[in-house]
């Protein structure tokens, strides 16, 4: 019988565990799911919930009509994004094996980024300091993930470009960064750990409290300092001050 049970662990067949949190570490129902999500107490992989904006969901010119997005803008604003966050995770937490941002629409997956550490001592550093850090104007929500293996998570119809769920899908649509970024994040290893940004201006030195305009024009958007030690004024008052600290 425990041979039984422990081999259905986490699948379809399991009626007390929930097979798409084990997948996917998220689930549609969230706290009302009828089976239980068991949270890692140590994992290689975190979750960064809902920090990935997309602009095509939000880009709005100021009489609030909204502002059409280039493809060739959409891919410039997503690498910038995601190698901001491979950065400041390699640098201040351990080397990053893999790093994935979804590209779903529904509440529970919609923005998340998930970073896989070689080692799992670095994943549990990087949740205890993120939960206390704010990116682009928004605190950050981090957890320890179940997923281990991506393949499992990711929807195959979608990568074969036959996903009818659309953005709605419960398995995991990964949204791809140019060939050019990923020969410069993953690549460089082989040269030693040395290396240098692509951008001419990282984003990680912006001003605090200043808007950012990236290096090439976006009309319709403006850049807060991305990563930010949270306020202790919000600690003590709440956090709707934290907008009136940056001002």
């Amino acid at each position: 019988m425990a041979e039984y049970l422990a081999s259905i662990f986490g699948t379809e067949k399991d009626k007390v565990n929930c097979s798409f949190y084990f997948k996917i570490g998220a689930c549609r129902h969230g706290d009302r799911c009828s089976r239980l999500h068991n949270k890692p107490t140590f994992s290689q992989t975190i979750a960064l919930l809902n920090i990935y904006r997309n602009p095509q969901n939000t880009a709005q010119s100021a009489d609030g009509i909204r502002c059409a997005v280039s493809d060739v803008e959409m891919q410039e604003h997503y690498d910038e994004f995601f190698e901001e966050v491979f950065t400041e995770m390699e640098e201040k937490y351990g080397e990053v094996e893999e790093m994935n941002v979804c590209d779903n629409l529904g509440d529970h997956l919609v923005g998340n980024v998930y970073v896989k550490f070689r080692r799992e001592e670095d994943a549990e550093k990087a949740v205890m300091d993120l939960n206390n850090r704010w990116f682009n104007g928004q605190p950050v929500h981090s957890e320890l993930s179940p997923v281990t293996d991506f393949r499992e998570a990711c929807c195959r119809q979608y990568e074969m470009g036959e996903c009818t769920r659309g953005g709605f899908c419960n398995f995991m649509h990964l949204k791809p960064i140019s060939r050019e970024l990923r020969r410069d994040l993953y690549g460089r290893r082989r040269k030693g750990r040395r290396w240098w940004r692509r951008r001419r201006t990282p984003l990680s030195l912006a001003i605090p409290g200043k808007a950012f305009s990236l290096p090439r024009p976006w009309p319709w958007w403006r850049w807060w300092k991305r990563w930010r030690t949270r306020p202790r004024e919000t600690e003590v008052q709440g956090p709707g001050t934290f907008w009136k600290v940056l001002r």
